[in-house]
């Protein structure tokens, strides 16, 4: 009777020092573990071999992107599951070399060897980033990165983003609504918060598939310059510019927002644009936005951030996140996005949270990509769509879980004689 789950399981838990709160069904057929858990398929042995070339988190996301792994049941519970034991144990180098000494662990990694039949490594997954040379976060490998993240086919961002094509967090009123009208909703409210009249000129720093600008222009009468680093963005948000007969209102770009020269605008939008500055760039970023500001003008910063570390020097980027999703991307706690825009010059005015409300969003977009999922792999590839599946899922009980947020900050560049131009009842967009 074949009894490869059975062995594996124990062997995993050995490792691990606690009980698999999930099955395992190995390539065998054979199955082992908690009735009624959801069940990790181990299709083949090359999923072994690639979490004992690379432990820890990246080697398991090579092998849910290969296809070496899979999850049968609800992905949701089986990464909660999975979670104490894996991704929140870390992946330190420190940590791993006293793992090693441990009789148990060497014991267990000698037995997950031969079950594996340790050949030369696998390759990662083409999915996998393409390390770019040189410093982070300039203009080119910005470019670079951006290009990677968007430049995957809009037709494959319909699915996932559905008729809005707005990719930052929507704004429910209740959980049941639809997407497309908490994205709406999220729209106005930024526009809202930036006080927009018509006639005003609005810089939209990262626009993405022109979803902002459009809204802006037809609702709030205002013009637009609107810049991205993506080519696939742009071409999108000028036919959805085009489609509108708002061309003499919007202007869409392909340009890095440090090379915008036409300032100053009333109001600057930046959408989801703040995680790819990085934290050595951001004081120049938040400088930058104030000097295309006029006296007076708003500052919609809409960002995401990660709780505070007690050793802000030991911070990293999520494995996963920088080689499949998001390469360069830095995230960084409320408070230094706030203190790094006061140096710059602004006043912070208001500070929302919407860390529930990206948990509802990224569901919505997973239920979107799961509804599709043929159409999706054959738009991009079967690696790319794992890719998307697995971060939104993870995300998603990410903002549920408090472990990570989302808040929009309104900054404006008040002038020297104090008088900022806020209503003296504060969130009147309400």
């Amino acid at each position: 009777m074949a009894d490869t789950a059975r062995r594996l399981k124990g062997l995993v838990e050995q490792l691990l020092g606690a009980p698999l709160p999930v099955r395992i069904r190995a390539w065998d057929g054979s199955e082992a573990g908690p009735p009624g858990a959801p069940a990790i398929l181990v299709r083949n042995r090359r999923a072994l071999r690639r979490v004992l070339w690379k432990p820890g988190e990246l080697g398991l996301v090579r092998a849910w992107v290969a296809g070496d792994l899979g999850v049968d049941g609800d992905l949701y519970t089986a990464l909660e599951l999975m979670a104490g034991l894996v991704w929140e144990r870390g992946d330190d180098a420190r940590g791993l070399a006293e793992a090693v000494r441990d009789p148990d662990v060497r014991a267990a990694v000698r037995g997950l060897a031969r079950m594996a039949g340790l050949l030369p490594p696998p390759p990662p997954p083409p999915e996998e980033v393409r390390r770019f040379r040189g410093n982070l976060h300039t203009r080119r490998s910005d470019k670079q990165a951006i290009s990677h993240h968007y430049d995957v086919g809009n037709d494959f961002y319909e699915i996932v983003l559905g008729p809005s094509m707005v990719y930052s967090c929507a704004y429910w009123d209740t959980p049941d609504g639809t997407l497309e009208d908490a994205q709406r909703d999220k729209l106005e409210l930024v526009c809202r918060k930036l006080g927009l009249k018509p006639g005003q000129r609005l810089l939209d720093v990262g626009c993405g598939w022109g979803s902002l600008a459009v809204h802006a222009a037809r609702e709030h009468g205002v013009d637009v310059v609107g810049v991205t680093l993506s080519e696939e963005q742009a071409a999108y948000a000028r036919k959805q510019v085009a489609d509108e007969g708002l061309t003499d209102r919007v202007e869409i770009r392909v340009q890095d927002y440090r090379d915008v020269a036409d300032g100053p605008f009333d109001a600057i939008s930046s959408i989801g644009m703040a995680e790819h500055v990085g934290a050595e760039r951001y004081l120049e970023y938040a400088r930058g936005l104030h000097a295309q500001l006029k006296p007076g003008g708003r500052l919609l910063n809409h960002q995401i951030a990660r709780r505070p570390q007690r050793d802000e020097s030991s911070y990293s980027v999520d494995a996963f996140i920088d080689a499949y999703v998001f390469p360069d991307g830095e995230l960084a706690p409320l408070g230094t996005t706030v203190t790094q825009l006061e140096r710059a010059g602004f006043e912070v005015r208001d500070v929302e949270s919407l860390r529930e409300h990206y948990g509802l969003t990224l569901r919505r977009w997973v239920a979107n990509l799961e509804g599709q999922w043929g159409r999706a792999q054959r738009l991009t590839s079967a690696g790319r769509a794992r890719v998307w599946r697995l971060y939104m899922a993870a995300s998603a009980l990410a903002f549920e879980r408090n472990r990570i947020g989302v808040n929009q900050v309104l900054a404006v560049r008040t002038p020297e004689p104090g008088t900022s131009g806020m209503p003296l009842r504060a969130r009147t967009w309400n």
